[in-house]
């Protein structure tokens, strides 16, 4: 077999660009370089709580073994991985970059009604959007919806199209969970931002008035993990209109009228709502 296969060459050329890369399988899965990784002992994912070299001889597994180090790559460890190698993946925090695996059109569709535009790489069965800026890495965070930041690795697919925005809080409420709630007596909202009289960042009503109608459809549309969703939807509105005093009852009631008809009580609707005030500082 050639000494330099198509994933090192491709491997090398992405990390003389600065983006730290490893190889996989087949099935998309990282090698085991080190006898505590040997046949994914030790789960794929080596120190998934807190970014950094693994605790395991280096190079060891998953998205701590991703490297810029030509020497690393083409190491004697590395040459019979190279040779088994299906294709190359890289670690998105390392390249300073978050990954939002969209896995089908649902989720292709969802992302276009909720996320700004980015790059946008080609999948399989989806989509990637590649976002500027490093984030935590979670699964699952919504029905088809991954992301890929500072603990995990993703797929190199090519460059993609379009330009790369930068992250946003939409972005990040992705992975943000529900701080627990505090037991209080259910409480009405009245002038829930007041004191909040920022820049106004909207050209038009029409701008704040889509927003809203977005958060609706997205709340109204969750056929899972509705709790979550209502959550995320009020931070991401929060975080977007919640500064500059546009944002009034009505618009809160509408958004809860639409949680309420998902089942969701108005007490959690209300702890929701101030626990993502909290989140943001508001």
């Amino acid at each position: 077999m050639s000494a330099h296969p198509e994933p090192l060459r491709t491997a090398l050329a992405l990390a003389a660009s600065g983006v730290p890369v490893l190889p996989l399988r087949a099935g998309k899965l990282p090698f085991g370089n080190c006898h505590r990784c040997a046949r994914n002992a030790c789960g794929g994912r080596p120190n998934m709580k807190t970014p950094g070299p693994c605790v395991c001889p280096q190079p060891c597994h998953g998205w701590a073994a991703a490297t810029t180090d030509p020497h690393v790559l083409n190491s004697p460890t590395w040459a019979p991985v190279w040779r088994h190698a299906a294709t190359v993946a890289y670690h998105p925090g390392g390249a300073g970059v978050t990954v939002v695996d969209l896995d089908d059109p649902t989720a292709i569709a969802w992302a276009r009604e909720t996320l700004p535009v980015t790059r946008t790489v080609t999948t399989t069965r989806g989509e990637h959007w590649i976002y500027r800026g490093t984030m935590s890495s979670a699964n699952a965070v919504r029905p088809g919806v991954d992301v890929k930041s500072l603990t995990a690795y993703a797929r190199w697919l090519g460059p993609g199209e379009g330009d790369t925005a930068a992250l946003t809080d939409a972005v990040r409420a992705l992975t943000v969970k529900e701080p627990p709630t505090t037991h209080r007596a259910p409480q009405t909202l009245s002038a829930p931002l007041s004191g909040q009289r920022g820049a106004c960042p909207h050209r038009t009503p029409t701008y704040l008035e889509r927003g809203i109608a977005m958060a609706e459809h997205r709340i109204t549309a969750a056929s899972s993990a509705v709790h979550a969703t209502v959550y995320r939807t009020f931070l991401a509105v929060l975080s977007t209109h919640g500064r500059c005093g546009c944002l009034t009852d009505t618009h809160a009631a509408r958004l809860f009228t639409a949680a309420q008809a998902k089942g969701e009580s108005p007490r959690h609707c209300t702890d929701a709502w101030a626990n993502a005030l909290t989140t943001l500082g508001l």
